[in-house]
Formats: structure tokens, sequence, C-alpha cells
């Protein structure tokens, strides 16, 4: 594991993330939850295509569960995909849900397949209000949100977060592109069509 971190340089990543903790957490709680975070995430485990969506970015981290919890650190412990939350008789969906044991607190992982947009930083404030109304306890801290985008602008995410008073933190991800790969590999791989169509003709 110390290899792994080496050749990711996660010192130089550890504590990077643009976030608002200082401003909406209590010391030494504001501190610990920036150390607790990196800037960008290496998710080189999972392969994509170029033009991927969101729902096959969530399907990757599902499938390496146990290699995307070394990437995220310490203390996290799965919850669930997709987890539903019930507001005004409509259902809403948080991509990732995580709990932090050494932080005491849910910690909400949206997935983004494009850039940060400032909106962003508003869905995120309304799932983080939902999950400590419906799912905190009296003992938990409050909860925490990550945006986890493919790039972000970092001027444009301080101004998003800078007058929000939920704590949020927007980092990008790296991951392996199929574009990257060289054409005669890449031209024999299978769409996912194509898996899905093989699946549907095998018996059960």
């Amino acid at each position: 594991m110390l290899e792994t971190w080496i050749k990711s340089d996660l010192y130089s990543r550890q504590g990077k993330a643009v976030t608002n903790f200082q401003l909406t957490l209590p010391k030494p709680q504001s501190d610990l939850a920036d150390q607790v975070l990196k800037d960008p995430y290496c998710l080189d485990f999972i392969t994509l295509a170029d033009n991927y969506r969101e729902k096959e970015l969530e399907d990757g981290l599902i499938v390496h569960m146990q290699k995307f919890l070394l990437e995220l650190g310490k203390g996290f412990a799965f919850v669930g995909r997709q987890y539903p939350l019930t507001v005004s008789d409509k259902e809403y969906y948080v991509d990732l849900l995580f709990y932090h044991l050494k932080l005491r607190c849910y910690m909400v992982v949206e997935l983004k397949a494009k850039a940060f947009k400032p909106g962003d930083a508003g869905q995120m404030n309304f799932y983080l209000s939902a999950v400590d109304d419906l799912l905190r306890h009296p003992e938990d801290k409050p909860t925490i949100g990550l945006l986890l985008c493919k790039t972000k602008d970092k001027v444009l995410a301080e101004y998003a977060l800078r007058d929000l008073n939920k704590p949020i933190s927007v980092v990008s991800y790296e991951t392996t592109l199929v574009e990257s790969l060289p054409k005669d590999l890449k031209s024999s791989l299978p769409t996912i069509e194509e898996i899905e169509a093989e699946l549907e003709d095998k018996p059960i």
C-alpha cells in the first residue's frame, strides 16, 4: 500500500481540495476534514471511454469499491449507492453515501462526468440539508459533501462555496481513458451495447 501511495504522489495531493470547511465546521474538525480529502483522486483502476456518463463512473467505483475505499483513505465506511432521500413526498438519490468513523459524520459523494459548475454546489447543499435532517443522529457531526468532478476551475469552485453554510469540497479525479490506448487495441474492445447484447443472448 505504501508503494501505491508513493507512485500516486499522495503527499502532494493530501489536503489540497477546495473546501469551505474553515467557515462551516468547528475546529479541530475543520482541520481534520481538510486533511482527510485529496485532490486529485487517483481512480486509474477504472477504464472509461472518453465520453463516459456518470452512471458508468459510478458502476466502475462500485465494482472496485475496495480500491476506491483505499484511495479515499482510512475511516470511510460505505453506506450505499443511489441512496434514497424523501423530501416533500419526492424521491431524491445520492450517488454514493459514506460514513467517516473518525470525523463521526456522513459524507455525500456526488459524481460528475464533466467539469464543475456552480449549480453543482447548490445541489450538494440541498442533499446535505436532507441527510442532516433525515439520517444524522444527535451525536453525529454535520454531514460533509464531496463533489468528485472530471475537472474544476479552482477560482470558480471557491466562489461557489464561499457563502454556503454547509461543508462542501470540490475535487477532481483521474481515470484511465480508452482514448489513451493504442488505436488497434481500442478498436478491438467491445462497446457497452455489444456486451449487453451478448449477455441478453446467453441462456440463464
